[in-house]
């Protein structure tokens, strides 16, 4: 997994810092000919509307993952210092992506006309019209596509590791069960991985009446703006309530010394995500309105309907566990 991740985020940000340069060099190479017509300032500033509204919530997820990196951060030379230091790059390196790409993607595809498919494929044509404008052919394309194949594998693995690990092994005892916290020999908790595993195939179920792979990538994608803002509305949550009581939850991994102060900065950014969360129920890049349009909502509200209530189960099922334990130790063990 190491391996993958090393090799597989390495060259992701080698390909989207080199599509950046080679964007603008290819701009001026044709003399500043854009497929954006008449790109300017009002080409930037949005339309403040529901759909706007509703795609904040991809912003924070494209910001979003940098919690996962919390059981390998004691595995880092040194933690205190260098993961506020990881942290500020990534935003840095997220807003400058953002920006620059933007613009970079204007370059190559008119704003106004965007392919259907450009959140799928759109990486694809544009690393393919870059090979053959600085006269590479297709290697550019082929690269990338074995960029993408390294990167997504390495992305599952971290998304499975790592997030099974800060579910299983990041929550105490009284508030996970006992099948959940099941390890193997080499410290795994396989039981975590398959609950993971059958979520993700639970999740991909519910699109399979959608007309297409591209509305189904689509979908998938768009759901990403509810569930990782959702889950960071409880990380913010949780951060109120730990500086809200930091002598009795010390840590050495602080950036805002002031705990009123980062009070307010939590529930600051609970508010917002919060806000994005909700808005990110009304489905994209479909017309509002429609037979298509209400079905991605009904499968984004049973979604998260389902993974809240499995949340309940399980934390029920740790009550009722409990109850169980308390009643045979008071003497009443021969009901069981």
């Amino acid at each position: 997994m190491e391996f993958l991740s090393t090799i597989g985020g390495g060259l992701m940000i080698i390909m989207v810092i080199l599509f950046v340069i080679l964007a603008f060099f290819g701009l001026v190479k044709s003399g500043g000919h854009m497929a954006t017509k008449n790109f300017g300032f009002h080409s930037i500033v949005p339309d403040f509307n529901l759909h706007y509204w509703s795609t904040v919530g991809m912003l924070i997820y494209a910001m979003n993952g940098c919690e996962l990196v919390a059981p390998y951060v004691t595995k880092m030379k040194k933690p205190k210092t260098d993961f506020p230091k990881a942290m500020i790059a990534l935003a840095v390196m997220t807003a400058f992506l953002t920006i620059l790409g933007s613009f970079a993607l204007g370059i190559y595809f008119d704003a106004n006309h965007i392919p259907n498919d450009l959140k799928m494929n759109g990486a694809y044509y544009l690393f393919d019209m870059l090979g053959e404008q600085f006269g590479m052919g297709h290697f550019l394309l082929y690269f990338w596509a074995w960029t993408s194949l390294f990167f997504n594998c390495a992305l599952v693995a971290v998304l499975l590791d790592a997030m099974t690990r800060m579910l299983i092994s990041d929550t105490g005892d009284k508030y996970m069960p006992k099948f959940l916290r099941k390890k193997d020999k080499n410290g795994l908790p396989v039981n975590g991985y398959i609950l993971t595993v059958a979520l993700s195939s639970f999740i991909m179920i519910l699109g399979i009446f959608l007309p297409d792979m591209n509305d189904i990538f689509n979908w998938l994608l768009n759901l990403n703006s509810i569930i990782s803002p959702g889950v960071t509305c409880w990380i913010f949550y949780s951060f109120m309530r730990v500086r809200k009581n930091s002598k009795k939850y010390p840590s050495k991994y602080v950036y805002i010394k002031n705990d009123k102060v980062a009070w307010l900065v939590g529930i600051a950014l609970l508010i917002v995500t919060a806000v994005a969360t909700i808005l990110g129920f009304a489905p994209q890049d479909i017309k509002q309105g429609t037979g298509l349009w209400w079905y991605e909502l009904i499968i984004n509200i049973i979604t998260v309907i389902v993974l809240i209530g499995l949340g309940a189960i399980l934390l029920d099922d740790v009550k009722l566990n409990t109850a169980l334990l308390l009643i045979k130790h008071n003497g009443f063990g021969w009901a069981f």
